[in-house]
């Protein structure tokens, strides 16, 4: 057996590293949690739907580049195609869109706490889309705690008429936010009861999403935008980032970790994301929260939590019996 030479094995080991699926968890959560930073970086000099484009663009060459080197091809089926349009729109072209008009009005940080309400949504719209997705006492326990999550960030008990201009910009920037994780709780039941079942790989899928759903945003922004006059490198490299790690990578890690540790696990990456967003708006971008915002948002993951089954009342009624 051939001894390892000095040059070969420092390389040898962050290829061992990168194949556990805790280090790919470790790295969506990261690159999931920073995408919001990203975003608001974007809309200092782009208009929201320009964010989008060029999230999806930048999005789909990376995919397309892995698929080219493996051989694969796109799927020809119309009636997929016509599917993963729709899932496209749901799942990117209108949530990114929001995103980016939610980046123009509240915080990095803030958007990703009120994002964590996404798996909520998900499970609402599975009870009510798929016939094998139903209610028990987690589930509505944990909606309830959610949403009691979701009004907490909001900060319901101000009165609307004393709110200032810029809470009220606030409050609407947080329901952008709030549209696009609803978009993503019907988008995520369309594609399993349409999508996937088919005999595509998720790289093919994945890919052919991205460019469907770019084509309204192609077709939208030279009628609704003007170029650019003020973009900076760091608006180019931060939107290029957004796409080609954050929706690029971002499926290739996701994929990777629902096949080696399963979806219950790859879905606990939504509880760890916000604490990386909170974490990079404070300290990259000097952003602040109000005491209720960082409170809500450990309701939320909760409430989550429950509606997806990672924690169960049992196990609670358990830990407060020992405390």
């Amino acid at each position: 057996m051939p001894v390892a030479s000095p040059v070969s094995a420092p390389s040898a080991a962050p290829r061992r590293l990168l194949s556990d699926w805790r280090a790919k968890f470790v790295l969506l959560a990261l690159i999931w949690g920073m995408s919001f930073l990203f975003m608001k970086v974007g809309a200092e000099a782009l208009s929201p739907v320009q964010i989008a484009l060029g999230r999806m663009v930048t999005g789909a060459v990376p995919l397309l580049v892995i698929l080219l080197l493996r051989g694969g091809r796109l799927p020809a089926s119309p009636s997929l195609w016509g599917h993963l349009f729709v899932s496209a729109l749901l799942l990117n072209t209108i949530p990114f869109t929001l995103f980016g008009y939610a980046a123009h009005l509240i915080p990095s940080a803030l958007m990703g706490i009120v994002n964590a309400s996404t798996p909520l949504f998900g499970v609402v719209f599975s009870m009510l889309l798929l016939s094998d997705e139903r209610p028990d006492r987690d589930r509505v326990l944990g909606l309830g705690i959610g949403f009691l999550g979701v009004l907490t960030v909001f900060g319901v008990w101000n009165s609307l008429g004393e709110v200032a201009v810029g809470d009220r910009e606030a409050v609407v920037g947080m329901l952008f936010v709030v549209g696009a994780t609803a978009c993503y709780g019907i988008g995520t039941p369309y594609l399993r009861r349409f999508v996937a079942g088919s005999a595509h790989g998720a790289l093919e899928l994945s890919a052919l999403q991205l460019l469907l759903g770019s084509v309204p945003l192609v077709l939208l922004v030279p009628v609704l935008t003007e170029a650019p006059t003020d973009l900076t490198w760091q608006v180019v490299v931060s939107v290029s980032v957004l796409g080609a790690l954050g929706t690029g990578l971002a499926y290739v890690l996701q994929y990777a970790i629902v096949r080696e540790a399963g979806a219950t696990v790859a879905t606990t990456v939504t509880y760890v994301a916000p604490v990386v967003a909170i974490t990079a708006g404070i300290v990259l971008m000097g952003e602040t929260l109000r005491w209720n915002q960082p409170l809500g948002a450990v309701v939320i993951i909760l409430g989550a939590a429950l509606c997806q089954g990672v924690v169960r009342t049992r196990h609670l009624a358990l830990l407060v019996r020992r405390g």
